[in-house]
């Protein structure tokens, strides 16, 4: 596939492109490669020619890999390319060129059912901040049983500092990260081993530092829909939807990536008769080389499950997405590991048990449960947005009393949901994940203000501090206090990969029974089952069942606590045990 947005390598040469709908004069500025000082580096001025749509060409231009270029808009505004491979420095500079892979990337051969995300901010998970750093983790987390690392948004931010949502140039990593290359040197060695790899991505908006698309091409965006995040962009103009496509494909086909996470989908407004999320499913899959799979994920604050429906689309029956994060199974474990009821936690105050066996059971909680396979939804205790605004940034490990937060590992490890850790919730890490960025002095000074208004609290760590940045960083090795919650997850994702995954491509949805005077127990058809006791009190299980110390249940795989289970045959606090039952 040709690519329409970024550099065109031909045969004659490099051929620049931008699509400047508004702009009555563009011209190619192009610097001279090498050790310049910021502003100091020799320049070419070219005119660039309009062609039909608002696209402009250059001639085909002999210019080497990492030659630094700009746009000039009108005469006066030099932007950067949005479709930049990198960036010189920062995103009010200057573009690098960068050649095509010369070579195919590897890919994983990861089923889906084999999933279990480690979500990582590069930038904080290692005290280096890198690509190369974190490479260096990553047979750590195999040999813990992580399948699949995905990677929070890499998209090109203003700044050295960000959670990644606010990137303005969503085809460069940012540079901070480090190139490219070291990027895809870390797919590589993360295929070698074992691991599957994601990137987060954001296609419902641009940052607010560094746009620079409003000056040329400001129908990437529509004034009828707003976002939280700022103007909304207007998918119903081909261009764009040509644009984020092309996005999805570069960083699959070209990059190594095996997966992606959309964020925020229910931000993307599209009133085509064929919504956006439909068409990039099936132009991002038809992309990929033969018998090339690749995944794609969901985040839908409106829980509609529709776009993981099966359909009857080419080449079979098969949803367009292979899953979604299913926030409301985090918000109900939190209300029953710590208590709290504030905010949007309050919807879950009322019965949190009997609301976590639904969402366990059907799917969601709000808006009723579905009849999809639990395989469709992600489950998680924590992730960077439950974790990170929060107002200072704590994680579970502070929250909770620790069997409960045992119990709650068991049951998201071993449930058939495909589950999802945080960078450090293996080790039982406490380093706190507070929201941190680099913006310039006025946008930082507001998005300090508006945080301490939005928590009502003065004394807030402050964004843009660089110090709140480090104390967020991951200190590596774990030390030997988190050897015991090393132990347990390593034993809780081998019984997952010996004994649930063959099972999950014939999981359905299940059933919940008791809970309230009795203890709980979910079954899924045709074979999987929980018993359930996440309570601060012991209680005796339906059906009559008498459960002892060291005599197991029939098909019992694994019970927590592994002692102490008192003679009259209750479950005690914070207790489950997992069974695989006959049909």
């Amino acid at each position: 596939m040709t690519y329409h947005f970024g550099p065109r390598w031909t045969d004659q040469g490099v051929e620049f492109r931008l699509w400047a709908p508004a702009a009555s004069r563009v011209e190619l500025i192009l610097e001279d490669p090498g050790p310049n000082p910021a502003g100091s580096a020799p320049r070419s001025c070219y005119p660039m020619s309009c062609q039909e749509r608002g696209w402009w060409r250059s001639t085909a231009l002999e210019r080497p890999e990492g030659t630094p270029y700009l746009f000039r808009i009108n005469g006066e505004h030099l932007v950067p390319d949005p479709a930049s491979r990198q960036q010189l420095q920062d995103v009010h500079g200057p573009s690098l060129l960068v050649a095509p892979n010369s070579r195919a990337p590897s890919f994983s051969r990861r089923t889906w059912e084999e999933l279990v995300f480690y979500e990582v901010h590069v930038g904080t998970a290692t005290p280096e901040g890198t690509f190369a750093a974190l490479e260096e983790r990553l047979p750590e987390l195999a040999a813990l049983g992580i399948t699949a690392l995905e990677l929070m948004p890499l998209a090109d931010f203003p700044g050295k500092r960000n959670w990644g949502y606010d990137g303005v140039l969503p085809f460069a990593p940012d540079t901070t990260y480090g190139t490219p290359a070291e990027l895809k040197h870390l797919a590589e060695a993360a295929h070698r081993a074992g691991l599957s790899l994601w990137l987060d991505v954001v296609y419902n908006h641009f940052g607010p530092e560094g746009n620079y698309l409003h000056l040329y091409a400001p129908q990437f965006f529509t004034t009828d829909q707003q976002t939280p995040w700022g103007a909304a962009i207007d998918f119903t103009v081909p261009e764009v939807r040509r644009f984020f496509l092309e996005n999805g494909i570069y960083w699959t086909r070209d990059m190594g990536f095996d997966g992606l996470r959309l964020d925020a989908v229910h931000a993307i407004h599209d009133p085509s008769e064929e919504h956006f999320l439909s068409s990039f499913s099936r132009d991002l899959h038809a992309s990929q080389e033969q018998k090339r799979t690749i995944f794609l994920v969901l985040e839908n604050d409106q829980n509609e499950a529709l776009y993981l429906q099966e359909t009857d689309s080419p080449p079979g029956y098969a949803p367009e997405y292979d899953g979604q994060w299913n926030d409301d199974i985090h918000h109900v474990f939190h209300v029953l590991l710590t208590r709290e009821d504030h905010g949007y936690y309050s919807e879950y105050q009322n019965d949190p048990e009997k609301l976590l066996l639904q969402a366990l059971a059907g799917g969601f909680i709000r808006h009723g449960p579905t009849t999809l396979p639990p395989a469709r939804f992600i489950a998680f205790l924590q992730n960077h947005d439950q974790i990170g605004n929060r107002a200072f940034g704590e994680r579970l490990v502070t929250l909770a009393p620790k069997e409960a937060l045992e119990a709650a590992t068991a049951v998201l490890l071993l449930a058939p949901q495909i589950p999802l850790l945080f960078m450090g919730e293996p080790w039982g890490c406490s380093t706190p994940f507070q929201f941190f960025c680099d913006f310039s002095a006025d946008l930082a000074e507001a998005v300090k203000t508006g945080r301490r208004s939005e928590f009502g609290l003065e004394d807030l760590p402050d964004p843009g501090a660089p110090g709140t940045w480090q104390a967020s960083r991951l200190q590596h090795p774990p030390g030997p206090e988190n050897g015991q919650w090393l132990h347990l997850h390593r034993k809780l994702l081998t019984l997952r990969r010996e004994h649930l995954v063959p099972l999950l491509p014939h999981l359905k949805a299940g059933r919940a029974t008791g809970g309230g005077e009795t203890a709980a127990t979910v079954l899924w058809d045709p074979s999987w089952g929980m018993h359930l006791n996440l309570h601060n009190r012991a209680r005796p299980l339906p059906e009559n069942l008498f459960i002892e110390q060291d005599n197991p249940l029939p098909g019992e795989i694994f019970r927590l606590p592994d002692q102490g289970w008192p003679d009259n045959g209750h479950m005690p606090p914070w207790s489950c045990i997992v069974f695989w039952r006959t049909p």
